[in-house]
């Protein structure tokens, strides 16, 4: 006879190291090199669900489930693109118990001094666009073009910025994946994939631009993408 195994427990909403839309995120407490996302309390799937109208409201609960939907990108990836995908995304572990309800562990990714990795928007806020971040950055573009790799839009925010000794090395896509209509083509048809693809990331450089001439022009930041240093957990 097996015992259930205890949800994992998180220390609660304050102690989440990033705040998504939906989510928040924490390292999970048995692995530094793992984290935990779990639903907003205040964005749960029977809320978000609430607010649409009719017809898109009587979709099944797990529609409005983020964690959900992103184990369903995460296995179209495993099977149309394979493990190439995982040069560009964490790596998923899977669903897990916590106290605050259902949670979804992923890689987390960290620069090789054991920071967590800076989102691309704050980097570019703090250092501008280096000559190591304009090289990450294309061999981002090639890669994530050449494999079709599927996105909504590629938000600054959404995406981190690895280093290794102080230098940008890798571009990490760690939120927004998947095509908005699950059931396009593009799933199927790789030059269909890599036209979607190539159209996000020159959305991508479009929004690098803007950011760079707010930051010149000495206007505010924004909401969202700022991870306090205290949160980054060298470990």
């Amino acid at each position: 006879m097996t015992t259930a195994q205890a949800p994992i427990h998180l220390a609660g909403e304050q102690a989440a190291f990033a705040r998504g839309g939906n989510r928040l995120i924490f390292i999970h407490p048995e692995d530094a090199d793992a984290c935990i996302k779990v639903q907003r309390p205040d964005r749960s799937p029977a809320r978000k669900r609430a607010e649409r109208r009719f017809p898109r409201n009587l979709r099944p609960l797990r529609h409005f489930d983020d964690n959900w939907q992103e184990q369903r990108v995460y296995r179209r990836l495993q099977h149309h693109i394979g493990s190439a995908s995982f040069d560009y995304v964490p790596r998923l572990h899977g669903p897990v118990a916590t106290n605050l309800g259902p949670g979804l562990c992923s890689e987390l990714i960290r620069d090789d001094d054991g920071a967590i990795s800076l989102p691309l928007k704050q980097y570019l806020w703090l250092h501008g666009q280096s000559a190591a971040l304009t090289a990450a950055l294309a061999e981002f573009h090639r890669g994530w073009q050449h494999l079709g790799m599927p996105s909504r839009a590629l938000l600054l925010h959404n995406l981190v910025v690895q280093c290794q000794g102080g230098v940008p090395a890798r571009i990490v896509v760690i939120d927004g994946l998947g095509w908005p209509q699950p059931l396009t083509p593009a799933w199927w048809c790789r030059p269909l994939a890599r036209r979607k693809a190539r159209k996000r990331l020159a959305g991508l450089q479009r929004a690098i631009l803007r950011l760079l001439e707010k930051r010149e022009r000495n206007e505010p930041y924004g909401v969202h993408g700022w991870l306090e240093e205290a949160g980054r957990d060298r470990t």
